[in-house]
């Protein structure tokens, strides 16, 4: 009886499965919300205004109170959590009418608080809801966390606990939650923050954004030990943990992923018995943005603990991750929960508190002897005291491991990387002051000056393109020119990982058609920014972009060089040719009538940030109905043919697409 009973709360847990592979029928996520009464939503109408005064009057009388000022988010998010429920039909029990009614009474009670320069949420103990301001998009965004009885004694752990998937997870029901529930671990000498993730996005993109801007917010009001900071989750938490792990895995003192899936084609073959066969080869390639297998060898940094259940289909995450770690000579620690389907065991989870506490009395090591980066693209780009600067090829497998080599040489062994920087923070250097530091690159021998006083120790070199010879360097050669570095790579979902705005037309379009189907593209991105990363996409018009703008956000265009006066101006600089009678790209010709192009490229008035034309982020509707294939659509460029309709999975026919070289010109055929 008992196994009967798991397997069918394994069933309930995996049950969307093949149905959600027809994108001729994608269901709505969020999903719509029930009927407000009348009497309910006059209710909360009413509360919600009164609130609003509030935060108003609060905010007034404490304009001369920097400190308070910083705290408006978490008045802000009270308000938000209970508006966009009832402004965009996203209750989705009747129990939640009363959720609402108490969220904006905590927000009202903050409120009076503030309003005498007061902010006892900041020192309450036990469960806390907290909001922030994002930089990407101006929104309030929360997170959770619970806080200690023995908070205020100095630094203790922080555990990162990232949740799982929850098609219904409106701020409002995550506020409510974290606002009463210490969640699936105690907060016992140390801290759990709940971070919201943007939503049910498996903490990808803004979502990936979502916890380090939530951990920069905490760490104003509270005391954390940077050296046992833990990364968890289960289920499509668990998801979120093994690309974080793999990722910014030095930051880490260990990582604990439960569950959830690492990668995104196999798991879709066998959790949803999809054939990806036929999926175009550029997103084939940008699977690598968020497979963790691809990187499996980055974990050698770190510790790492994965759990998932005997009768879990799920397991398979840890079970693929396992096989690429063995080709790494990586054995994985995996705990089983018996006969358990798509929850933790109990007896699991004391043996995974029992080994992180082990973990946790010796602390992260800040700068080991050895360092071992994998990496696709470089937004990725750092593992402790190690940093690729620049690819021979972005997309293809980049690899970096450094060896402190006794007592003042470090070896160091390349793959497909022309560009890096050895940099080990004051006090981390083990070398000797008195003698230069020899670095054996790929077998050559390169020698550098030894560490400063401060026992820091930094130093650049670049490999030589006609002779392959590494030299230590001052400065790249290209550094003035286009080339592809951190935070300036592509492909186009990557222009919104920082602060961006849209910029809209205001001219004639070149074409009815193809501005029709920009300016439908433009409303779409808008409305599903808000749906699925929780915030209003800011937007300017052409007219009115100041220097300012420019200076502070990747610029997000939409039109064409007819319409939008942004366009114009830069349109001679980008790598295509668009005029009324043509449209050229990567040396082929369309007619600019039903083709548009979409693209990613240095701004031409600002270089250090992108411009982004005609599009948002990248995957669509049929994409929400699974977390793993929430994952790049397009690459760094791509020809639309609008003679073929708009779909849930894309913005029309793709005639061509790819990626820009290093030096963001046309890949050689």
């Amino acid at each position: 009886m008992r196994r009967l009973l798991l397997l069918a709360l394994a069933t309930v847990a995996l049950a969307d499965g093949p149905k959600d592979n027809v994108a001729t029928a994608v269901r709505p996520i969020p999903p719509p919300g029930v009927p407000v009464p009348e009497a309910d939503r006059k209710a909360i109408q009413q509360a919600l205004s009164e609130l609003r005064v509030a935060i108003e009057n609060a905010t007034k009388a404490q304009a001369r109170n920097p400190r308070l000022q910083e705290l408006l988010p978490d008045l802000e998010v009270c308000h938000k959590a209970a508006d966009w429920a009832l402004r965009y039909n996203e209750f989705f029990k009747e129990a939640e009418f009363k959720s609402a009614l108490e969220v904006i009474a905590e927000g009202k009670a903050r409120a009076a608080a503030f309003a005498k320069g007061e902010a006892p949420w900041t020192t309450q103990k036990g469960p806390v809801i907290r909001g922030y301001r994002s930089r990407l998009d101006g929104s309030i965004q929360p997170y959770g966390i619970v806080v200690p009885e023995n908070a205020g004694h100095g630094p203790l752990r922080l555990d990162f606990w990232c949740h799982g998937r929850g098609e219904n997870l409106s701020e409002l029901n995550f506020v409510q939650d974290r606002r009463k529930s210490v969640g699936q671990i105690a907060a016992q000498n140390r801290y759990v923050l709940h971070p919201y993730g943007r939503y049910c996005c498996a903490n990808k993109f803004a979502g990936e954004v979502d916890l380090w801007e939530a951990y920069e917010h905490a760490r104003k009001s509270y005391a954390f030990d940077e050296d046992r900071l833990f990364i968890r989750g289960f289920s499509m938490g668990g998801a979120a943990v093994w690309q974080f792990g793999a990722h910014y895995t030095d930051r880490w003192c260990a990582i604990n992923p439960g569950a959830g899936f690492s990668e995104t084609p196999e798991f879709l073959n066998v959790f949803q018995n999809e054939d990806v066969s036929k999926i175009p080869a550029w997103q084939q390639t940008l699977w690598s943005w968020y497979n963790a297998t691809d990187v499996a060898a980055n974990f050698a940094n770190a510790p790492l603990v994965a759990y998932s259940g005997e009768l879990d289909k799920q397991k398979q995450a840890a079970d693929v991750m396992a096989k690429h770690l063995r080709a790494e000579n990586l054995d994985l620690v995996h705990i089983i929960g018996p006969k358990t389907a798509h929850k933790i065991h109990p007896d699991s989870l004391a043996e995974i508190e029992r080994r992180l506490a082990a973990i946790a009395a010796v602390g992260r090591v800040r700068a080991p002897r050895e360092v071992t980066l994998v990496t696709y693209f470089l937004r990725y780009n750092r593992m402790h005291w190690v940093q690729v600067d620049r690819l021979a090829q972005h997309w293809q497998p980049a690899r970096l491991a450094a060896e402190v080599d006794g007592d003042n040489a470090v070896t160091v062994k390349t793959l497909n990387v022309t560009g890096f920087t050895l940099d080990m923070a004051p006090g981390h250097a083990p070398f000797s002051q008195r003698g230069k530091v020899v670095v054996h690159i790929d077998g050559q021998d390169v020698e550098t000056p030894p560490p400063a006083t401060d026992r820091s120790w930094k130093v650049t070199f670049a490999r030589a393109p006609h002779n392959g010879k590494w030299t230590q360097v001052q400065a790249y050669d290209d550094e003035a020119g286009l080339v592809k570095r951190h935070g300036l790579t592509g492909p186009i979902d990557d222009a919104f990982m920082d602060a961006f705005l849209f910029v809209s037309p205001t001219g004639q379009p070149l074409h009815a058609r193809s501005g029709a189907w920009a300016k439908a593209e433009m409303e779409r991105a808008s409305w599903e920014w808000r749906r699925q990363f929780r915030g209003f996409a800011p937007v300017k018009t052409d007219k009115d972009i100041k220097d300012e703008d420019i200076a502070a956000h990747n610029l997000i265009l939409w039109g064409d060089p007819s319409s939008n006066a942004l366009i114009a101006r830069i349109v001679a600089k980008l790598p295509i040719t668009w005029t009324a009678e043509k449209l050229v790209v990567n040396d082929k010709t369309y007619s600019p009538q039903d083709h548009m192009p979409v693209l990613i490229y240095p701004n031409p008035l600002n270089p250090a940030k992108y411009v982004v034309i005609n599009s948002g982020f990248t995957y669509r509707e049929y994409d929400y109905l699974n977390n793993a294939r929430q994952v790049p659509k397009l690459p760094d460029w791509a020809v639309i043919d609008l003679n073929t309709p708009v779909t849930p999975q894309a913005p029309g026919a793709i005639p061509d697409a790819g990626f820009f070289d290093e030096h963001w010109r046309w890949r050689v055929r």
